[in-house]
């Protein structure tokens, strides 16, 4: 089994400080350092780490404790944040000043890409533009600095709006008239709520010709520490500069300033920064199977039957299936986001969206077969796989990525929901040995793959314990796939690679990827050897894109061992 790698350090500080602030300065370091740690430390991971004398640091953490800064969980004495330093961000937000803080960031992004850029607030149910860099021909609408714009037909508005608790943006859209301003606008309150909910779970707005024929935009929500919006910036521009390609290609530009703006990191598994290309070179054996542009594709499924492909792009969101040997694609458009699909024993396919487990037809109808996260407002289905009794598995997560929001659930073929498992952060891949003796899962907010002790006839699970741990130079685990010897490939997201696994956690082999944001694998072709792998495009910079090109599209390896077979919903 692989060793964690261990959490963040902070120096402490013993000499060069001036006489009397060496105590201070200790004490806002070890702060810090409770602040930053992937768990709650405890006295003697916090000894180690300061190097400190023990009555030292014993006198610093019981100062912390009586000022409010930190607190003792008496179950384990491990220390984490209190009160006081939530208190004292709630004053450094209610005095930050949006326009002062967005200005070199408003410069950055009109000169990089020499259109408008646009800051905004929400007031009341609109947007009201408070700053503006305009180019030498502006756009010529008449929304500049001081006007408002309806919130559910401009990049800003929705990009904030996106951002608000369900509560809060269900009163907004209610005291908003959702009215046309182009064939393109939004107009029901069903659509828009989904559509905000795409933009949340990709980081930015876009829009085409919503608010106005020929102009087009995309933004991004500036938040808070507590992940709420303060405000949006957002580039503007005709729509014939910024078409919808090239929008997507700047939603990363405009997540980064929108989070240089507030200094908060926002959402931690929204990554907008990748890891180094590997020094090791892509293998020669991994070959382009089928071309495209795929948001984040996930959730592959090798179809014997047809001998064909199938999966999702959670955020386009589309359902898709393609020819490996011609390269050929077919997408059917969804109203929602979906997390992965599946064949249906009796014709269609089980797909998992934003809103339940439903039926999708071959004509791209939905019917609703169960709504198990119907209690979990804000979550999504991510990742899905069925067992050799055509049980469906599927992890949910919050939308957001708020920590251990989400859920493991099993469907039934009579379409009944049972909780497997809860407290996950970012549930992802699946599988299961070859004897059908244990169930991996992972969860990729913690970088980490889980086993359980698998009951093939119940469907029961147990004994969860961690398989694998990915150093971070690593990537973190994404979707996943065992081959018919037990060995787990897993895709690495940010890592450039595939990695597998031996079952007792070692790692065996490491295949070179020319993309950095792999999400997941399946083993497919005539003799079940080829290992196909979805990619993603999302939040990658133009500069990444323009080294790594296939990003978004499906490529494939020989992986020199045979894979299993893959079941469907309701076999039996």
């Amino acid at each position: 089994m692989n060793r964690k790698t261990p959490g963040p350090t902070v120096e402490v500080p013993s000499t060069g400080v001036q006489p009397g602030m060496q105590a201070l300065t200790r004490g806002l370091a070890v702060v810090e350092m409770i602040a930053s740690a992937e768990r709650p430390p405890r006295f003697t991971t916090l000894l180690e780490k300061t190097g400190l004398p023990k009555g030292t640091l014993h006198r610093i953490l019981q100062t912390l404790v009586d000022e409010r800064y930190i607190q003792v969980d008496e179950r384990d004495q491990s220390y984490r944040l209190a009160a006081k330093p939530f208190e004292l961000a709630h004053r450094v937000w209610d005095q930050f000043d949006l326009r002062g803080a967005a200005a070199p960031e408003l410069a950055r992004l009109s000169n990089m890409t020499g259109e408008a850029v646009r800051l905004g607030v929400l007031d009341q149910s609109q947007v009201l533009y408070i700053d503006q860099l305009d180019v030498p021909q502006p756009v010529r609408v008449a929304n500049g600095v001081g006007s408002r714009a309806a919130l559910h037909a401009s990049a800003l508005g929705k990009a904030m709006a996106a951002h608000l608790g369900m509560r809060d943006r269900h009163q907004l859209i209610d005291a908003e008239q959702l009215s046309a301003f182009t064939g393109r606008t939004i107009t029901t309150e069903e659509d828009l709520h989904q559509h905000l909910n795409i933009i949340k779970a990709r980081g930015y707005a876009i829009a085409i010709e919503e608010l106005y024929e020929g102009v087009a935009g995309v933004a991004a929500a500036i938040l808070d520490h507590r992940s709420e919006p303060l405000g949006a910036i957002g580039i503007v521009g005709p729509a014939f500069r910024l078409d919808a390609e090239r929008l997507h290609s700047l939603g990363r530009e405009v997540i980064e300033a929108a989070r240089r703006v507030s200094g908060n990191i926002g959402q931690l598994s929204m990554s907008i920064s990748v890891n180094p290309r590997p020094l090791m070179t892509t293998s020669s054996a991994v070959n382009l199977a089928i071309p495209g542009e795929d948001f984040l594709a996930e959730g592959p499924h090798w179809s014997e039957a047809h001998q064909r492909l199938l999966w999702v792009d959670i955020l386009a969101p589309s359902f898709c299936t393609g020819d490996p040997k011609s390269g050929e694609r077919d997408c059917i458009a969804l109203p929602e986001l979906v997390g992965c699909a599946v064949p249906h024993a009796e014709g269609g396919y089980v797909v998992a969206t934003e809103t339940g487990v439903k039926l999708l037809d071959e004509a791209g109808g939905l019917s609703v077969i169960c709504r198990p996260e119907a209690d979990r407002p804000g979550n999504r289905f991510n990742d899905g796989k069925c067992d050799r009794r055509g049980r469906f598995w599927l992890g949910s997560l919050s939308i957001d990525t708020a920590p251990g929001q989400g859920n493991l659930w099993r469907i039934d073929p009579d379409g009944s929901a049972t909780l497997m498992d809860s407290g996950l952060s970012v549930s992802n891949g699946m599988g299961w040995s070859p004897d059908d003796r244990v169930m991996y899962f992972a969860d990729s907010a913690k970088r980490e793959i889980y086993a359980y002790d698998f009951e093939t006839e119940s469907g029961a699970i147990s004994n969860r314990r961690v398989f694998v741990t990915l150093p971070e130079d690593n990537g973190t685990p994404d979707g996943l796939a065992v081959d018919a010897e037990g060995g787990v490939w897993v895709a690495c997201w940010d890592g450039w690679s595939i990695n597998r696994y031996t079952p007792d956690g070692m790692v065996d082999r490491v295949i070179p990827l020319p993309v950095p944001r792999p999400t997941s694998c399946t083993f497919g072709g005539p003799d079940l050897t080829t290992l196909f792998i979805t990619t993603a495009r999302i939040r990658l910079s133009s500069q990444v894109l323009s080294d790594a090109p296939l990003s978004g599209s499906v490529l494939s390896v020989e992986a020199g061992v045979k894979g299993q077979a893959e079941t469907f919903f309701g076999m039996t």
